[in-house]
Formats: C-alpha cells, sequence, structure tokens
C-alpha cells in the first residue's frame, strides 16, 4: 500500500484522484487550503466524501507557508506525491495577479524544496493547456515550445515546468508535468463554463458567451483526467536516452522529467457544448454573445501521442456522455 500525498485534495480534480486512490486501498493525506475562490461549501462537501476512508487524513494548510509544508513531509514518508494545488482561473489572474504568485510560484518551490529533501520517488504536478499561449499550430504537441503565454497563470503554469526541470537536473528528482485541457465533470468548479451555463439555463438567465460561440476547447472528462494522472505518477520519470542537446526537446530531458498533454484529442465548438447541455437539461438557453475576452485563446487542441505511448492510455469520453453525467449530478446535488 503507497502513501500519497495529494495537494488540491479538496479541488475538482484532486477530490476525484484521492477517490480513485481511496477505493484502491491506498493511504492518501490530503493537503488543501480551503480557499474561498469558489464556494467552500462544495469543497467541503467533496472532502466529506473522502473522509469516509479510513485511509485518508486531511491536513489544512496553504503550501504558499515553507513551515507547514515541510511539517507535513517531517510527518509522513510518501511514495508518491501529486500536486493538484493551485490558483485556478485565466481570467481570474487578470484582476488578482499577486494570488497566483503566492500559490503556484512559491506553494511550488515549497513542494519542490520539500520533495528534494525527503528524496521523493516521483513528483507529479499540474500544469495547463494555457501554456501554448500564442501558438497556433494545430494539435498542441508537448514538444513544440510555450515562449508566449496569454495570461498570469498561464506563466506561472510554464513556470512551473521549468522549475521541476531545474529541480530534476540538479537533483535527480523524477518530476512529470500534466497538461490538462479544459477539465469538465460532476463535482465541477462553479467558475467553469459546464458549471455556470447549466446554472444559468436551470434558472432562466442568459449565459455569456464568448467570442460568439466560435472558440474551441478540448473538453476533457474527469474520469480520463484522473485515469492519466494514476497511470503517470505510478511510471516514475527517467532521462531521455535520445535527448539531444542541439535540437532540444522540452517535454523531455537528459534529467529525469516528463511532461504530457492530457486531453481528449477532439476539439469542440463552445456553440456544439452549448447545445449539448441544452439537450441534456431540456431547456434551450438564451445567449448574450460577447467578445473574445482578454488571457482567452481561440482554441486548444491536444496531441496526446507521447501519453499514449508511455503510458498506453488516451482520452475518449465523449461529450454528450460526460455532460449528461454533469447534468445528473448538478440537478442531484442541488435537488431540482
Amino acid at each position: 500500500m503507497n502513501q500519497h500525498l495529494v495537494t488540491g485534495a479538496a479541488g475538482f480534480i484532486g477530490f476525484h484522484l484521492s477517490l480513485r486512490l481511496l477505493n484502491r486501498g491506498e493511504k492518501v493525506v490530503g493537503f488543501d487550503n480551503l480557499n474561498d475562490y469558489y464556494s467552500v461549501a462544495l469543497k467541503q462537501d467533496r472532502l466529506n466524501r473522502l473522509n469516509d476512508f479510513d485511509n485518508f487524513k486531511f491536513i489544512e494548510a496553504d503550501l504558499s507557508e515553507q513551515a507547514q509544508v515541510d511539517k507535513v513531509f517531517r510527518d509522513h514518508d510518501f511514495d508518491r506525491v501529486i500536486n493538484l494545488a493551485a490558483q485556478a482561473g485565466v481570467r481570474y489572474s487578470i484582476t488578482n495577479p499577486r494570488a497566483y504568485t503566492e500559490s503556484n510560484i512559491v506553494g511550488f518551490l515549497n513542494v519542490l524544496e520539500a520533495c528534494r529533501n525527503a528524496k521523493t520517488p516521483h513528483l507529479t504536478y499540474a500544469s495547463s493547456s494555457s501554456v501554448y499561449g500564442g501558438c497556433t499550430k494545430m494539435p498542441f504537441a508537448t514538444a513544440d515550445r510555450v515562449d508566449h503565454p496569454m495570461s498570469l497563470y498561464a506563466a506561472t503554469k510554464k513556470s512551473n515546468e521549468l522549475m521541476a526541470h531545474t529541480y530534476s537536473h540538479l537533483y535527480e528528482l523524477p518530476t512529470t508535468g500534466l497538461r490538462f485541457f479544459t477539465v469538465y465533470g460532476p463535482w465541477g468548479r462553479p467558475d467553469m463554463a459546464l458549471f455556470l451555463f447549466t446554472k444559468a439555463i436551470l434558472e432562466g438567465r442568459p449565459i455569456d458567451v464568448f467570442n460568439e460561440g466560435h472558440m474551441k476547447r478540448d473538453f476533457t472528462y474527469i474520469d480520463d483526467i484522473v485515469e492519466g494522472v494514476d497511470r503517470t505518477s505510478e511510471q516514475i520519470a527517467a532521462p531521455d536516452p535520445d535527448w539531444d542537446s542541439r535540437d532540444p526537446n522540452p517535454s523531455t530531458s537528459s534529467a529525469p522529467y516528463r511532461v504530457y498533454n492530457i486531453g481528449n484529442n477532439n476539439p469542440v465548438e463552445l456553440s456544439t457544448f452549448i447545445e449539448t447541455i441544452e439537450r441534456a437539461v431540456g431547456i434551450q438557453a438564451k445567449k448574450n454573445l460577447m467578445p473574445m475576452q482578454a488571457g482567452d485563446v481561440p482554441a486548444t487542441f491536444a496531441d496526446i501521442n507521447a501519453l499514449e505511448a508511455a503510458v498506453g492510455f488516451r482520452p475518449s469520453t465523449p461529450i454528450q456522455i460526460g455532460v449528461q453525467n454533469f447534468v445528473d449530478w448538478y440537478r442531484d446535488y442541488f435537488s431540482i
């Protein structure tokens, strides 16, 4: 039985991952600061599910506080560390930039230092499709350069990848970064489009449709994300014997370092996504067609060949199934 540290355990992805590990009989220490970026009640309800397991322990603390992070590592011997805690949200990063520096940069540094000192066998961490920024070459591949972020959130996620490589190179700490593509599903975040749209449609309110619905996103169902995280966490990053310093692949290294995309490999136009929600809810949406928002990108599309080659898995849940599952959960959770 392995012992995992899952940071952000009360968050959307962290909750689902912890649930998977606990159901398999693994020990999980969940770490979360329960901040109020969105409903603390929703986070607490997720935690209540996890607390039903004897093999789960929760620690309420903040990654940006080094002493709190160091204490967790002194008190436990982790076989795997999975860092999912972060200040999320592209648009929020425009109005609250300092929150991203504290959580995503300082917090991640504290995790890296703790893993280095504890000689953690493998650190897996959340990156984001937003690192591709101004890139318009489709699909996005991890071998592509990602030097033009379009939000501070994206910049912090790219920084995490650079910081991880430094620790892999200097201290031989195995690290794997996972670029998530628009994750959705039951227990999802209230600030994400699926939650916002479903809530507004059921309440008879209009929805704001940015870029007039022409944006495309590689929507990825939560179960597929968790499967990918679990598999890559169990496969410890190793140096790439074919890595060439004269033509360096940014997703591998001569150090024990890897970066993978986790996406559905099937971008869907926002207008089609909304139609799928309408069918699942049984109500037609009222729409406010809006221009593109600052920090947004017109499309995302994941090349997942490297992930499939490494761990034998590719996400594939159709949006019709994923959206219906979310709507069913939403109606049940809010007793609608």
